[in-house]
This record gives C-alpha cells, sequence and structure tokens, in this order.
C-alpha cells in the first residue's frame, strides 16, 4: 500500500470502476514497440514520480518519497542525484511531483508538503544552488503536473486536491509570487470516491491538456484571449487510472500512464484508445510518459505493487505511422 493516503485512496477506489472495452488498432496509429527496462530503483523512496529529458537523451525524474531529482543516462546508468529539497516531516507525507525543464537547464518541480512555507513550485538552478520555492501553493493544495512556457514566462500546475489549473509567472530573483486560479470547473475535480483529481498536464497546439484520475478523462482547455482560460473539453474518456501522458507528435495523439492498470495507453484525437504496453513488458504502476524523436520514456513508480515492487525506468520504440 503507498504511504500517501491520497495514493492509498486512488488504489481503493479504482479497484471497483469496471474498465471499460479499448477501441481496436487503427493503420494510422503510432507503434510502440521494443520495450525494454533501462533501470531499476531499489533505494529508499525512489519511485519516479515525474520525467523532463535533457538534450542528449537523459531522463530527469523526480523521486517522489525520497524528495530528490536525479539524472538517467538512455542506457540506465545512475541515478545520479541532482538535487534534494528539504526535509518536511510535518504533516508526513510530502511528495515531490511534476518536473518541467527549461532551455538552460533550469529545472522546476512540483513539492507537496501541506506546509505553509514549502508548499509549491521550486526552481533548481542549473549552478548547483540550492532550490528555492519561487511560487506559493495553499497548504491544501496538491500540485501534481507541471508545465512551463518559457515564451510568456509562466508556469501552469494541475492541483489534484483542489481540482483547478494553477498558473504563475516565473520570477526572475528570489521573489516567491503565489499561484493564481488559472481553470477552474467539475471537469477538474475530484470525487467523492477518488479525491484524486486533475493530474497530469502538457501546454500543446495553443492549449492546456489535463488528465483527470477521478473522471478517467483527457481534458483540453483552450487558451482565450490574453491567454485567459477558454471552456473545458472532454476529449477522451475511459481511460481508468489515468497519470501523466505525452503526445507523440502525430497530432493530438497521445500516450497516457495508467498508474493503477500497470497500463501505456495511445489515445486518438477521436478519443478512442487501446493499450499498448502492459505489465508483462516491465511496467510497474506507470508514472509518466515522454516523447523524443524514436523514444518513449515511462517511469513506473510501483506505488501499488505490495509483493515485489519494481521501481523502473522503461525505454520502447515509436514509430509513427502513416495511412
Amino acid at each position: 500500500m503507498s504511504r500517501h493516503p491520497r495514493l492509498a485512496a486512488v488504489a481503493v477506489a479504482t479497484a471497483a470502476l469496471t474498465l471499460l472495452a479499448a477501441g481496436p488498432a487503427s493503420a494510422g496509429d503510432p507503434t510502440v514497440s521494443d520495450p525494454r527496462v533501462v533501470a531499476h530503483f531499489s533505494g529508499e523512496g525512489e519511485n519516479p514520480e515525474n520525467i523532463a529529458l535533457e538534450p542528449d537523451g537523459s531522463a530527469l525524474l523526480t523521486f517522489a518519497f525520497a524528495h530528490k531529482v536525479v539524472r538517467v543516462g538512455r542506457d540506465g546508468s545512475g541515478p545520479v542525484d541532482v538535487a534534494t529539497l528539504p526535509t518536511v516531516t510535518d504533516p508526513p507525507g510530502a511528495l515531490l511531483t511534476g518536473i518541467a525543464r527549461a532551455h538552460d537547464g533550469t529545472l522546476y518541480v512540483n513539492y507537496v508538503t501541506g506546509t505553509e512555507e514549502e508548499n509549491g513550485i521550486w526552481r533548481i538552478r542549473p549552478d548547483g544552488s540550492a532550490p528555492r520555492r519561487i511560487v506559493k501553493v495553499p497548504v491544501d493544495g496538491f500540485p501534481n503536473g507541471l508545465a512551463l512556457d518559457e515564451r510568456c514566462g509562466t508556469l501552469y500546475a494541475a492541483d489534484s486536491s483542489r481540482g483547478v489549473v494553477w498558473s504563475a509567472r516565473v520570477p526572475d530573483g528570489d521573489e516567491v509570487v503565489e499561484a493564481t486560479v488559472w481553470a477552474s470547473g467539475a471537469a477538474l475535480e475530484p470525487t467523492e470516491d477518488l479525491p484524486y483529481g486533475a493530474n497530469g498536464l502538457k501546454l500543446h497546439d495553443g492549449a492546456v491538456w489535463v488528465s483527470n484520475s477521478a473522471h478517467s478523462t483527457l481534458l483540453r482547455i483552450p487558451f482565450g484571449k490574453d491567454r485567459t482560460a477558454g471552456p473545458i473539453q472532454t476529449r477522451a474518456t475511459g481511460i481508468v487510472g489515468i497519470d501523466d501522458f505525452a503526445f507523440t507528435g502525430h497530432g493530438d495523439t497521445v500516450l497516457a500512464a495508467r498508474v493503477t492498470a500497470d497500463k501505456l495507453e495511445l489515445v486518438r484525437p477521436d478519443g478512442t484508445h487501446r493499450t499498448v504496453l502492459t505489465e508483462a513488458d516491465g511496467l510497474d504502476g506507470p508514472t509518466s510518459v515522454a516523447v523524443r524523436a524514436k523514444s518513449v520514456y515511462v517511469p513506473s513508480a510501483a506505488y501499488f505493487n505490495t509483493t515485489d515492487p519494481d521501481p523502473n525506468l522503461l525505454l520502447a520504440r515509436i514509430t509513427r505511422n502513416k495511412l
């Protein structure tokens, strides 16, 4: 059982859900093949939650319970510590969640602590200086998926507890700014049965895309005038256990991690979807996805494996087929 109460609630509630039938394979679907686990993690708290990629193809992973960012090479070398955030034990259950990387190597991470001084978005500079919180999120907020709009100098974070999308400008110095609600609505919120709503978040083609674990949905929120949030659109349903996701580079086609199902799901632009990787390929509670050129990266956190947990990083090949 997960050491975090919200994650434990996900496991219990999801077990009661009925899995919807996946759509059949289509000739135009990208093909995901040659899956291989390149790294296994066994240290205390080494549960990879989210991922960003470096120019050389190395993976930057947040270790949820160890509260650190590590680097893992494409060949599985590492993990090498990049930064560790301050320890928070009261209240217990702090988690390091989403990560985003700027072109200059600056990293931004979500730290969920339930404390006034630490809860929010932190910046990790490439010069090796100590991580600093730059965006304050209310203590009952649970910032999860994270994305950076470098052109506008804005961060966006999905809040799983409050069921909103936060936005915040990136301060130049060490100033701490307050997050503001960019988007809200029932489609982003958790439910009574599953108190874990808006989860993964990506910027893509003029919109903020968000997954909702409680509703098993993938959402699109277009940018309106002055970068305000437009109406929330539901783009796919029935993706039980959806966590974070990534675009394949094939229009609006998505690869989504299904954390409670040990599956990677291909979600088409029309909302139909099918499973492309499973536990048999090495997945163990996959939490996020990254795509670079012909490679797919899938971290598994093994949150719900109580018998033989295998936190790991899997790589696969993606081929974008043409009709």
